[in-house]
């Protein structure tokens, strides 16, 4: 069978399967019928005005009354009520904008274990109450104080009494469901309890699909606990970018499904929920990862919905741009082994079909890796990180197809960074060696922060899917068209096999089987180990 054809029928193959899978990958999911009636809004929404690199880490942050306004404009027409959650950064400007706006206010002061600062935020907190009656209609004090420990019941106790004191509305306290349950004693001290239920974030992850359910389980065994008080949900939400823990998958149907499913229980128990929150906070990322950056309801940089209630939502809605990139860069691996064939030589089917391996690999990872890069960036560090990974795979499944068609084996390491009279000089032989070299690197980076500080890593199996099928791919064609090589391989490829497999038999079970992002990221580091194992110094 002639070279062209076979060659030519790999490449539409490839073309076409990389068109079928971002083709599914794009459809819309069907979500639930909207939990609004026409006309409705939601009971609450949480509202924190920082936007861009604005952040309460830098105490120098003032929001401008403008971008309030324009915000609450905004807000105004989907929801009846804001949750603030603290007084400086010019939040205490929230309560004036939202009454011309008609909305009202759970006003929140932000309690720590500085004491002055505390009593700033108090002092804050009541002026706002009394200055505006009509807008706000509870004041919220303190947020998860007890969960970080900043704060002593007893201490927090006395501070609710004594803003309960000097206030007309009703005061509450708001923290995660489970530090209700072991500071009863709070309870006497509020006029309602404001629970927190964040499904993603349980200490047993819960799937987005049980998540409504879990909602309903604690809320109602909370109710159950403080009866008579009424018991309202200060927090619900679902992020919609960021690391999989466990079974619970941030993405965007998620999010729609999570919060439309909980609204629609809300509305049949008749309940009031507080849904976290109007838009996204970058600066969060600093603290939670990607996931802290991308719980809110609109975008942070568009101020655009994320969904609509009731319609269906795409995981990735630009699904046609990223089968596009993925496309082209197929067509540049196949161009690149095309041209380094050796024209004299005869081609079996096994260098052909690693580079249709590799191709489509690359081809349906590269839109998911392109698109991750600002998504998983924050700061210099991580912007260095993100773009290294999208090189190496981008460059990788296109030197080795290269290398692949011309028969140049990967270079042990000793071979670019070893004695000068032992290091290569061919092009290609160097090429392939650096980015062994800067694969290997990325891959024990990724795999021991997610040995020794997982919490908040993600899991870039995107570009390393890439980079590990395309060396994998070439290790096996130079097996399939060569006898097996002889030489002796590298110490630094076998230390670095044995770290990633090391760590891959951490990863796997801390994470759980249920947690297809880790699986997926395991698989492609597994591949890297075995191509490095199977890398032998060759002569010459």
């Amino acid at each position: 069978m002639r070279f062209g054809f076979v060659f030519a029928s790999c490449l539409v193959a490839t073309l076409a399967g990389i068109g079928a899978t971002w083709t599914w990958l794009g459809q819309p999911e069907t979500m639930p019928q909207s939990p609004l009636a026409k006309g409705d809004k939601l009971y609450c929404l949480s509202y924190a005005p920082f936007k861009g690199s604005q952040t309460p880490l830098d105490p120098t942050t003032m929001i401008p009354a403008s971008q309030i306004e324009a915000d609450l404009t905004q807000l105004a027409k989907i929801t009846g009520c804001v949750r603030t959650y603290s007084t400086d950064y010019g939040i205490d400007q929230v309560p004036a904008i939202a009454a011309r706006h008609g909305l009202k206010v759970l006003q929140g002061l932000w309690l720590s274990s500085d004491p002055i600062k505390n009593r700033t935020q108090v002092a804050d907190a009541v002026r706002l109450a009394a200055t505006y009656p009509n807008t706000i209609i509870a004041i919220v004090v303190g947020n998860e104080v007890l969960l970080r420990g900043d704060m002593t019941a007893t201490d927090l106790a006395a501070t609710i009494r004594s803003v309960k004191a000097q206030v007309k509305v009703p005061v509450t306290y708001a923290d995660v469901w489970e530090f209700w349950l072991r500071n009863r004693d709070i309870a006497a001290a509020v006029d309602f309890i404001t629970i927190h239920i964040l499904p993603y974030w349980e200490d047993f992850p819960i799937p987005a699909r049980q998540a409504a359910a879990h909602v309903d389980s604690i809320r109602r065994k909370i109710a159950r606990e403080f009866a008579p008080k009424e018991v309202i949900i200060g927090e619900v939400g679902w992020p919609s970018q960021g690391r999989m823990r466990e079974g619970a998958l941030p993405s965007p149907a998620n999010q729609a499904r999570v919060i439309q499913d909980v609204l629609a229980l809300a509305a049949r128990d008749k309940f009031r929920v507080n849904v976290i929150e109007a838009y996204d906070e970058p600066w969060k990322r600093a603290q939670e990862g990607v996931v802290g950056g991308h719980w809110g309801l609109l975008d942070d940089a568009t101020r655009q919905p994320k969904f609509q209630w009731g319609q269906p939502v795409s995981n990735h809605p630009d699904w046609m741009m990223q089968a596009g990139e993925g496309m082209a860069l197929a067509l540049i691996v196949f161009g690149a082994a095309w041209f380094a064939r050796r024209k004299a030589e005869p081609v079996g089917w096994p260098p052909v079909l690693a580079v249709a391996v590799n191709a489509l690999a690359s081809g349906v990872t590269v839109g998911w890796t392109l698109a991750n890069v600002p998504v998983e960036s924050l700061g210099w560090g991580g912007w260095a990180r993100s773009l290294a990974l999208a090189a190496v795979a981008v460059l990788a499944p296109v030197a080795l197809a290269a290398a692949t068609m011309r028969a140049t084996p990967t270079p042990r390491l000793s071979r670019l960074i070893g004695p000068v009279q032992g290091r290569t000089r061919d092009p290609l032989t160097i090429l392939i060696g650096l980015i062994a070299i800067a694969a290997l690197m990325l891959s024990i980076l990724t795999a021991l922060g997610l040995v020794f500080d997982p919490r908040y890593r993600d899991f870039p199996f995107a570009p390393l899917t890439a980079v590990a099928v395309a060396f994998f791919s070439h290790s096996l064609c130079r097996s399939w068209s060569r006898p097996a090589a002889s030489g002796s391989r590298g110490a630094a490829e076998i230390a670095g096999a044995a770290v990633l497999a090391v760590s891959v038999v951490y990863i796997v079970p801390n994470e759980g089987l249920a947690n297809w992002q880790s699986i997926w990221l395991c698989a492609a580091l597994l591949l890297m180990a075995i191509s490095l194992v199977r890398v032998r110094d060759v002569p010459g």
